[in-house]
């Protein structure tokens, strides 16, 4: 079994080192925040109590740490990797990962993007969707790992198209959910009944299973225990948005979302479910 450096013990991070421990593999974890490494800790995971070396003995570190500059400057403090593989789970820009990629190979490590789309609940089954962006090489000697936390992982071709995937996936979560909430709002104020709208839209090409999935946490705005907040959600449509600008794209549509979104920088919703968008769609007073 492989010798695995977690870096970022959050909710998704947190699920990641439950699987690989449960699956048999030593695992050394790190957190700012070292209280959140504690059940990790009681799992069999290890505590890696100073970064500089402290990956020295792995095969592998895994970042799951919030965004490209948070995993550069912790990846940075582990000095020479000494031919150790750093896979980044983390959501971050393309150009980010790309000059991660150098970073790692100057602290003679090797690197392999490997961001996700799931969460707790899909890391904790195995059931998570790799989108992997590195060599073909590497990718196979770092399969065993990856076919742990997921059914079927995917190289989608060298460093930066794994994130490309990634955050054209998320963009997608912000636009369906969007989307849905508008569709709710109108019905609504038409007088709709909410269960009629929906056994038209089930079987109708436009339908997307999310719209279930959310549709009680919008009714019933309960928006608590998020495995994927509103802030992170922003943060993503805003890379998108970034990356899209830089591949010549024109993405304006998506710029009311994000200035949406944008409205709940520093209130309560922003650390609640990402389907809290939808109280930022309902009429104004």
């Amino acid at each position: 079994m492989a010798r695995i450096a977690l870096l970022g013990t959050g909710l998704l991070g947190a699920a990641i080192g439950r699987r690989l421990l449960e699956q048999g593999h030593s695992l050394k974890v790190w957190n700012r925040t070292p209280e959140k490494c504690q059940a990790l800790l009681e799992a069999g995971g290890q505590a890696i109590s100073s970064l500089p070396d402290g990956a020295s003995d792995c095969d592998t570190v895994i970042s799951v740490l919030r965004d490209g500059p948070a995993s550069a400057a912790v990846l940075q403090q582990l000095g020479e990797l000494e031919g150790s593989c750093v896979m980044g789970m983390g959501t971050m820009a393309i150009a980010e990962s790309q000059a991660l990629e150098q970073q790692i190979k100057a602290q003679h490590g090797t690197y392999l993007e490997a961001p996700v789309l799931g969460s707790r609940p899909e890391a904790l089954k195995g059931s998570l969707l790799v989108m992997a962006g590195g060599s073909a090489e590497l990718f196979e000697r770092q399969r065993p790992i990856l076919e742990t936390l997921s059914a079927e992982p995917r190289l989608m071709g060298p460093v930066g198209s794994g994130m490309a995937s990634k955050l054209a996936l998320n963009q997608l979560i912000a636009s369906l959910t969007h989307g849905f909430s508008l569709a709710l709002r109108l019905v609504q104020a038409q007088g709709v009944a909410v269960e009629d709208f929906m056994e038209v839209l089930r079987p109708s090409a436009v339908y997307a299973p999310t719209y279930d999935k959310k549709l009680e946490r919008m009714l019933d705005q309960h928006y608590d225990n998020p495995n994927f907040s509103t802030a992170l959600l922003r943060k993503d449509l805003g890379l998108f948005l970034q990356a899209s600008q830089q591949a010549g794209l024109d993405a304006s549509g998506l710029q009311g979302i994000l200035e949406l979104l944008q409205q709940a920088q520093g209130d309560a919703i922003d650390g609640l479910d990402y389907c809290a968008l939808h109280e930022l769609t309902q009429a104004q007073r």
